[in-house]
C-alpha cells in the first residue's frame, strides 16, 4: 500500500493485548466501528504482521509489560503514534465485570480514540539497560545475603564464635573446615559459602560495568551532578539516575517526589483535611536509593545531620529519615533540572566527592585519563575549582590536573564562550 491510499483510509485506533505467546489485535474507528475484529497473532508472527497490516495514520496503544518495550520499538516507526498504557490506570477506568482478552482489546481502542489512555512514559534503550542492570544486581545482593543469614544461623543454632574480620572472607575459610558439623550440615555450610563466594563476584562485576556506565557519553554529566550531593555514592546515584531517565519529564520537583512515591498521602473532604503516611506510588527503587542516601548524608554531613535532629526531636527517627529522603530528592531536582553545584559544600568537599568516585572506577572506565585528570574532568562539569590544584583530606593532598591538561584531551568539555 502507497503512501496516498494509506492517508485516503479512515484512521483507525488499534489496540494491542500482549501475551506470552502471543499478542490480541483490534481496531476501531473514530465512532467506535469495529474495523479490526480481535484476532490472536502468535509473536514469531508478529514482525511480519505488523509490516503487513499497520498504516502510516494508524494510532497504537500496548499495555506496559515485560516484553512491551521491544513490541514498541517495533511497531513505532510504523504508525503516526504508538503509545503505552498503565495498566492499573487502565483498570480504575475501565471495570468490567466480564473479562476476556477481547473484551480488553476493544476497550483499550475505545479509550485510545476518546484520549483517556493514562500514559506511561518510554525509556530509550540506555535507560532501560540501566534499569534492567540495577534490578540485576538487586536481585544478586537479595540471594546473595540469603545465603549469609543461613551461615550466620548456623553459627547462632552451634553456638560458635565467630573469628575475627569478615565471617566469609578468604581469610577465614579455613575456620569453617575446622567446625564439627554434622555431615549433611557441612554440605549445607559449603554450598553457601561457595554461593556467596561466587554471588560476591558476580555483585563486583555488575558494579564495574556501571562505574563504567557512569562515566559514558549518556551519562557521565548528569552523574558528575548527583554524585556531588551528600549521601550519594555510585549505587545508589546510578539508581536514582535509572529510574529518573530524563529529568525534563518532571516541571517540578513535587512532581519527581510524587513519581518516587515520597509524598504525603492527602483526605480531603467536607471540612476534613488531612495528610497520611507517604504514598510509595512510584518507582521503589528510587524511594530505596533516596531513604540510603538519607542515611549516609545524615551521618557524614553536618548540615544534613542537623536537619535530621531537628526533624527527630517531634518525630520517629523512620520518619525523619523519610523527610530526609524527601528533602534530598528536591535538591536532586534543582541540580539536575537546573545544572547547579551543591551550594552547601565548599569547592574542596565537592572536588574529593569527585576523587571518591574515581576510586571506585578500573583503568577502562576512566579512558585515557588518569585519576588526577578525571577529578578535573568531573569539576569542569560542575563549573567549579577552576584554580584549584589540590585536594588535601586526613593530612594527605591530592593533585588535580591543570584545566588546560584536560581540555587538551577533552575538548567538549571547554566551555562556551
Amino acid at each position: 500500500m502507497n503512501m496516498a491510499e494509506s492517508t485516503s483510509l479512515p484512521k483507525r485506533y488499534v489496540a494491542m493485548d500482549i501475551h506470552k505467546q502471543y499478542v490480541m489485535v483490534g481496531a476501531l474507528s473514530a465512532d467506535g466501528e469495529v474495523l479490526l475484529r480481535p484476532r490472536r497473532v502468535g509473536i514469531g508472527r508478529l514482525p511480519e504482521w505488523v509490516q503487513k497490516h499497520l498504516r502510516s495514520t494508524d494510532e497504537v496503544v500496548i499495555e506496559a509489560t515485560t516484553n512491551a518495550w521491544h513490541i514498541y520499538d517495533l511497531i513505532a516507526p510504523l504508525v503516526a503514534r504508538a503509545v503505552v498504557a498503565h495498566p492499573p490506570e487502565v483498570k480504575k477506568i475501565v471495570n468490567a465485570r466480564v473479562k476476556t482478552d477481547e473484551r480488553a482489546v476493544v476497550d483499550l481502542a475505545r479509550l485510545l480514540s476518546a484520549n483517556l489512555i493514562p500514559e506511561v512514559w518510554v525509556p530509550p534503550v540506555e535507560v532501560r539497560d540501566l534499569r534492567s542492570l540495577i534490578a540485576h544486581r538487586w536481585r544478586l545482593v537479595k540471594t546473595c545475603t540469603m545465603a549469609r543469614n543461613r551461615l550466620h544461623s548456623v553459627v547462632h543454632r552451634n553456638n560458635l564464635i565467630p573469628p575475627e574480620g569478615k565471617l566469609f572472607c578468604q581469610r577465614n575459610l579455613p575456620w569453617w573446615e575446622e567446625q564439627d558439623f554434622s555431615g549433611t550440615e557441612r554440605l549445607r555450610v559449603q554450598q553457601d559459602l561457595a554461593t556467596v563466594a561466587h554471588l560476591e563476584a558476580q555483585i563486583e562485576a555488575v558494579e564495574q560495568e556501571l562505574a563504567r556506565l557512569s562515566t559514558s557519553r549518556r551519562w557521565a554529566d548528569v552523574a558528575a551532578h548527583l554524585l556531588q550531593i551528600p549521601g550519594f555514592g555510585l549505587i545508589t546515584g546510578m539508581t536514582v539516575l535509572g529510574a529518573i531517565g530524563d529529568i525534563e519529564r518532571f516541571p517540578t520537583a513535587k512532581c519527581l517526589v510524587g513519581y518516587a512515591g515520597l509524598g504525603a498521602s492527602v483526605h480531603d473532604s467536607g471540612k476534613t483535611h488531612r495528610t497520611g503516611r507517604i504514598t510509595k506510588q512510584g518507582r521503589k527503587e528510587l524511594r530505596w536509593a533516596l531513604v540510603e542516601a538519607a542515611w549516609a548524608a545524615v551521618r557524614y554531613d553536618p548540615y544534613w545531620k542537623e536537619q535530621f535532629q531537628a526533624l527527630k526531636r517531634r518525630k520517629h527517627p523512620n520518619v525523619a529519615i523519610v523527610a530526609i529522603a524527601r528533602k534530598l530528592l528536591v535538591v536532586v531536582w534543582h541540580v539536575l533540572s537546573k545544572g547547579e553545584s551543591y551550594r552547601h559544600s565548599s569547592e574542596e568537599q565537592l572536588a574529593f566527592k569527585m576523587l571518591m568516585w574515581s576510586w571506585r572506577l578500573n583503568e577502562e572506565s576512566m579512558g585515557d585519563l588518569d585519576r588526577r585528570q578525571f577529578v578535573r574532568s568531573a569539576l569542569l562539569r560542575l563549573g567549579i575549582g577552576h584554580d584549584m590544584t589540590r585536594i588535601v583530606r586526613g593530612g594527605r593532598p591530592y593533585r588535580v590536573a591543570s584545566v588546560e591538561e584536560v581540555l587538551a584531551l577533552r575538548p567538549e568539555l571547554r566551555p562556551p564562550d
